[in-house]
């Protein structure tokens, strides 16, 4: 999986950077399997062009969270554009299936979290990890809920449900979870 922190203070985002790794590693390792896990970009559509035409196997951009709670726990991001990127990383080609993760604890409603499921699906994302929001430090925002393992398997059961083809839920789920795993049961 290929990340970095946001980027705003680069003119592209970052999206340069991504596109030349993404090259580099298909030169260097041709068989490697590429994820991306990428910024919102701040929206721009260009940003987004750049890292789809270096062919990334899988465009992930995290929502993280419900967009009640995106003030809190994403200031400065907005979900509306991180579907947008979602839905335009998409369109922009049919054969990189895209992928995003919550974290789960912060404070969300069942009623919440399964409305950003729907929301997923309807801009053809596909691919999901749900984990526990852990608190890095003492300057980061609490966790509110310890969410049991019975839960996040009912949350897998109901995402497949509702269509996703490729889900990997649990309390220390994070992106890179069984990354290839995902890939391989998204494309059956």
């Amino acid at each position: 999986m290929v990340t970095s922190v946001t980027r705003d203070d680069l003119f592209d985002g970052g999206a340069g950077d991504f596109a030349e790794t993404i090259r580099e590693i298909r030169c260097r390792a041709p068989n490697a399997r590429i994820e991306v896990l990428v910024p919102d970009f701040q929206g721009s559509n260009w940003a987004l062009t750049t890292i789809a035409q270096a062919r990334p196997d899988v465009l992930n951009h995290n929502l993280e969270t419900v967009p009640r709670l995106y003030p809190k726990v994403r200031p400065g991001a907005d979900y509306g554009r991180s579907l947008h990127l979602l839905k335009r990383g998409r369109e922009s080609s049919r054969n990189i299936p895209t992928k995003s993760g919550l974290m789960l604890g912060l404070g969300e409603s069942p009623e919440e979290v399964r409305q950003v499921l729907i929301d997923l699906l309807e801009v053809d994302c596909r691919i999901l990890t749900l984990g526990q929001y852990l608190q890095p430090s003492r300057d980061h925002l609490p966790v509110e809920r310890f969410v049991a393992q019975e839960e996040f398997r009912q949350w897998r059961e109901i995402a497949l449900e509702l269509g996703f083809r490729a889900v990997a839920a649990g309390p220390f789920v994070r992106s890179s979870y069984q990354a290839e795993e995902l890939y391989e049961a998204s494309r059956t």
